[in-house]
């Protein structure tokens, strides 16, 4: 969400410091990109940005890379609180990259899905990320599943889900031998990929383009910036002092985004916005399958859920 400047004044004065973390420019890969050694910076001009984005996840990292891909003239940086990138939801999910199949057709989930998916997979292979392109299937095993495997796939055709057929069960068996069901929508491209790896290839990415990452930086508060002597006469340029947990830590800047996922309500209630709508946050298992059994299993296999009819 996009944090307004901050507008509570505060009567204590807060003189900001310049001593902070932050990762090297010079990153060659993803072990570097999680085993770095850490570095200081003192200087003064390098601790003032006209973006800070708050949140080192996919979301603020695709957000950081995207503005300086728009915007090469802008001071940016991304605060994190972990000592890595991607280390909560970004790095433990699924893994599953949807093609698009639940989405209510014309809506901005169906149109982002899709667009976002053959965008994933050309940046994926721009940058070398793996994938394994193993496909989906979809089953339903009664009449009444039907019914609604129907709909989810009128709905995919809607939503322009490339390749997407509606087959058998002599065809399920064909794709998944040990799968038994009646019919199922068998989506060929849907894929899986470490997501948490694709976020720190954009960190590595926004690094390269002069972007500043600054890891083990947990904000706690927004404060207005104190006008110093060397500051323009007409107005502060960096208002907001974006304060971390531990001693001396503080940047400046001239506008805040904060993507800080789970932490989201909590981040913009500090910010001065609104804590609503509250993160009710779930906690999802995988299991992993033996390897003796793994090649039982080659692709994505769902039910037909009636979870995403009310959901969507």
């Amino acid at each position: 969400m996009l944090s307004r400047r901050i507008k509570t004044l505060f009567s204590q004065p807060y003189t900001a410091v310049t001593q902070l973390v932050v990762i090297s420019r010079h990153l060659n890969d993803d072990q570097q990109m999680r085993d770095r050694d850490m570095s200081y910076l003192s200087t003064e001009a390098k601790r003032r940005h006209d973006v800070c984005i708050v949140g080192g996840g996919i979301v603020g990292l695709a957000t950081a890379r995207h503005l300086a891909i728009r915007h090469p003239s802008l001071k940016l940086a991304v605060l994190e609180k972990e000592v890595q990138l991607a280390h909560h939801q970004s790095g433990h999910n699924s893994g599953v990259l949807h093609a698009g199949i639940y989405y209510t057709p014309g809506s901005y989930k169906a149109k982002l899905c899709v667009e976002g998916f053959h965008a994933a997979y050309k940046y994926f292979d721009e940058n070398d990320i793996p994938y394994n392109k193993c496909g989906k299937l979809v089953v339903a095993t009664d009449p009444d599943e039907v019914t609604r495997l129907e709909n989810l796939y009128e709905r995919g055709l809607q939503n322009e889900v490339k390749d997407l057929r509606m087959i058998d069960g002599d065809n399920i068996r064909a794709i998944e031998p040990h799968c038994v069901g009646l019919k199922a929508l068998h989506s060929p491209h849907t894929g899986i990929v470490d997501w948490g790896l694709v976020a720190r290839s954009y960190g590595q990415n926004f690094v390269k383009m002069g972007g500043e990452v600054y890891t083990g930086f947990e904000v706690t508060d927004f404060r207005p910036t104190q006008q110093s002597e060397d500051q323009e006469s007409s107005g502060i340029k960096y208002p907001v002092t974006i304060i971390g947990s531990k001693p001396n830590q503080a940047i400046e800047c001239s506008y805040v985004l904060t993507c800080g996922g789970l932490h989201a309500d909590r981040i913009s209630q500090i910010s001065g916005c609104s804590s609503q709508p509250k993160i009710v946050p779930f906690r999802g298992d995988y299991l992993l399958l033996k390897p003796e059994k793994q090649s039982m299993i080659k692709g994505n296999i769902y039910p037909v859920s009636e979870l995403w009819e009310l959901l969507h």
